[in-house]
């Protein structure tokens, strides 16, 4: 049973996953997409994207990444991956699930979804040109505008000899709105040898439980659950280790966050702490209440120190 923790653009970039592997229970991260047009793209592009690099491709905890690509030229996605595994990269996985408008309208992401036979090309190009000991993944949805092409998308993938795919149960117009559709990864599952991991709406352990059963993955992939409750790895690996395990209190949480050094990122963006404080707190908020208090006083904020200073007085006032 692995957790992997999902490629969330925008969202989910190095200081993020330094700090949710920190707490523990993730067995492999998959970066940011890196977008590969027309060239090959220079080493400093893979860093920016990975810092990890500069560490065996290892979060400070210990914890693989990979990094994953997007794109739709087979030749110029394969030169990229062979460069992201020179570098260091834990293989390479593939973007076919991205929503947005302005990578769909560079036919890169899920209007792939559409075209299996592309994916098959691309999935195909970038295995046979990364060293076999290099895992070569895929991501992917149930289909784009509904999933009557979900089985073609599968078998592209498997046709293609990737090691693994990773199934968003929803389709791209399904956007991230619940539902997520775990029984009709299964079908798929049972079709083919392939691993495969369910992604979609695991927000606790018990959600965990049902996508396991319903989906018959065992391998899972956690989002915004992971946000929410950062601790969420942990506990499903201390449940299926059958350990007590107590929960992350939002004190030790807050304590958590100012140990990691999440605020001093060294990029010289002054507004970086506060911007991701601000953002991360709209998930918190879902599982913690002391987050709502949070965010309304860092809100009107946008310096990094005035919010450093915030969240210093909450952590100390508890």
């Amino acid at each position: 049973m692995k957790l992997i923790l999902a490629p969330m653009e925008g969202v989910v970039d190095f200081q993020m996953r330094q700090l949710l592997t920190d707490l523990g229970g993730f067995d492999l991260c998959v970066t940011e997409f890196i977008r590969v047009v027309d060239q090959l793209l220079p080493p400093r592009v893979f860093y920016r994207y990975c810092a990890e690099l500069n560490q065996a491709g290892l979060t400070r905890s210990g914890t693989p990444v990979r990094i994953q690509l997007l794109g739709q030229d087979p030749d110029w996605l394969s030169e990229n991956a062979v460069r992201a595994v020179e570098l260091g990269s834990h293989g390479v996985d593939l973007n076919f699930g991205c929503p947005a408008k302005a990578v769909m309208k560079n036919k890169g992401g899920a209007v792939l979804l559409k075209e299996p036979e592309v994916i098959y090309q691309i999935v195909k190009a970038v295995r046979d040109a990364v060293p076999a000991h290099h895992e070569v993944t895929a991501k992917v949805r149930l289909g784009f505008d509904d999933d009557s092409l979900s089985q073609e998308i599968f078998d592209a993938v498997v046709s293609a000899k990737a090691s693994s795919i990773a199934i968003h149960a929803r389709t791209k117009k399904d956007g991230y709105r619940p539902p997520a559709y775990w029984e009709k990864i299964k079908p798929l599952k049972n079709s083919s040898n392939l691993k495969t991991i369910a992604n979609g709406e695991v927000w606790s352990v018990e959600d965990y439980t049902l996508c396991k059963i319903r989906s018959g993955c065992d391998d899972v992939m956690l989002g915004r659950g992971a946000l929410a409750q950062p601790d969420l790895a942990k506990q499903i690996k201390m449940h299926n280790q059958d350990e007590t395990y107590q929960p992350l209190q939002w004190n030790k949480l807050l304590q958590h966050i100012l140990a990691s050094g999440m605020h001093s990122c060294g990029d010289q963006n002054t507004q970086y702490f506060a911007s991701r404080t601000k953002q991360w707190l709209a998930y918190l908020k879902l599982k913690y209440q002391g987050a709502h208090l949070l965010f309304e006083e860092i809100k009107p904020l946008h310096d990094n120190q005035h919010v450093l200073d915030i969240v210093k007085k909450h952590a100390n006032s508890l």
